[in-house]
């Protein structure tokens, strides 16, 4: 019964493993717009609607499907430190009771008492965390708001000798925040969400395993 019970344990655990992402998500590819024609034959006149380009246009992303260039700018450092010390010390006296006037004794020896007790605490802990992200990744334009706001999304994937690589962002980008060469900061995105992770054996050997993650959990008694 206890060989089922540790079985059973292991198999709910080794289920609870977050499967590794794979490519091609369909939340981050780009948009496939059913309203896309393709462009009419040449007719012989100057002025061809399907393919014309605005002169005065900068080449900033501004419709939906298009493409803008995210530089990836991310840096956060955070550092905490706490300290705590408590002492407490209690002493407590118990004179012998008298009847008429003379101690009651027992054996020839009064009946007096004493409690003490010290108590003493000492905690200190601290924490430094420092994350930075370079790079660039070129996302398509999701959804245009009433008021001009774009939504964004996108994902790179990088497949080297031992696994690969990914970088997957979204958030929200206003109009006059894009750069005259068609980017925009990280820093700029509004409700950002910016994963980047890999898969394969350089992957694996940096994750710990679901049976040390369970020594080290709250579920652990000691």
């Amino acid at each position: 019964m206890k060989t089922l019970l540790l079985g059973s344990c292991m198999v709910l655990m080794v289920g609870c493993v977050n499967k590794a992402p794979k490519p091609d998500n369909p939340y981050y590819a780009p948009v496939q717009m059913p309203s896309f024609e393709t462009p009419k034959p040449i007719n012989g006149a100057i002025y061809q609607a399907s393919t014309s380009r605005d002169i005065y246009s900068d080449g900033r992303a501004h419709r939906v499907g298009d493409i803008i260039t995210i530089n990836l700018t991310e840096r956060t450092q955070s550092s905490k430190q706490s300290s705590t010390s408590l002492d407490k010390s209690t002493n407590v006296n118990l004179n012998a009771p008298t009847v008429m006037g003379s101690p009651v004794t027992i054996g020839g020896r009064e009946l007096s008492a004493g409690l003490s007790s010290n108590s003493a605490f000492d905690g200190d802990s601290s924490s430094d965390m420092s994350n930075r992200l370079t790079g660039n990744i070129t996302a398509t334009i999701h959804e245009i708001y009433p008021n001009g706001v774009m939504l964004v999304r996108g994902e790179k994937w990088l497949t080297l000798n031992q696994g690969d690589e990914y970088i997957r962002i979204s958030g929200l980008v206003r109009p006059q925040d894009i750069a005259a060469d068609n980017s925009l900061d990280s820093t700029r995105l509004a409700d950002a969400r910016i994963t980047y992770s890999g898969t394969g054996a350089t992957s694996d050997v940096n994750v710990m395993g679901w049976l040390g993650r369970f020594f080290i959990s709250a579920l652990m008694p000691f």
